[in-house]
């Protein structure tokens, strides 16, 4: 059976929760995406929040992704993040902007429950993504948790990341999620 990006209410982990994204959300997002050295390596946003608005209606109305808001336990907003594109077993994500100010495990938990939740509820067995090649800190981190550059362009590092991978990692990280995570539908 291939499996399909669903969307969640909450993922709960240890201190980080991701909260579907909403449309009391957007004036959050668009400031994030705005921010000059937040957005130095996403696409270039339209500077109307409205465009945001409308963009969160579309996708609160559509299928095949799931787009979160990263917050702590008391549901406070950290950031963001996205699972998309399925192709197959394999899904990928992005969309991943963690406010200033944020704990510094919030980037490693949110992406160990995007990992979770992919492969252990919604029965992905891999995942791609690419990061801009000027976004060394992002593409570093992807190395190190076990993704493999297959490809690359002038502007873009293209990552594949398997399984076994995923599974070393989710155990090698074990301490900033060390139970079970809660998925509320």
């Amino acid at each position: 059976m291939i499996p399909t990006i669903k969307k969640a209410a909450q993922i709960q982990g240890n201190k980080v929760v991701l909260r579907g994204v909403d449309v009391c959300d957007a004036d959050f997002i668009y400031s994030l995406r705005i921010d000059s050295k937040k957005s130095a390596y996403l696409s270039v946003v339209d500077p109307d929040v409205q465009k945001q608005l409308d963009w969160i209606r579309t996708y609160l109305a559509g299928e095949g992704q799931a787009y979160f808001i990263i917050c702590d336990r008391n549901l406070n907003r950290l950031g963001t993040v996205r699972l998309y594109q399925a192709i197959g077993t394999s899904f990928s994500w992005g969309s991943w902007i963690i406010k200033d100010g944020a704990p510094t495990s919030t980037a490693i938990e949110s992406a160990l429950l995007v990992y979770e939740y992919a492969i252990n509820y919604l029965g992905f067995t891999s995942a791609h993504f690419e990061v801009d090649r000027d976004n060394k800190s992002v593409w570093s981190y992807h190395e190190r948790f076990g993704a493999k550059r297959v490809r690359e362009t002038e502007r873009q590092y293209f990552y594949e990341i398997g399984i076994n991978d995923i599974r070393s990692s989710l155990n090698r990280y074990k301490k900033f999620l060390p139970n079970e995570i809660r998925v509320i539908t």
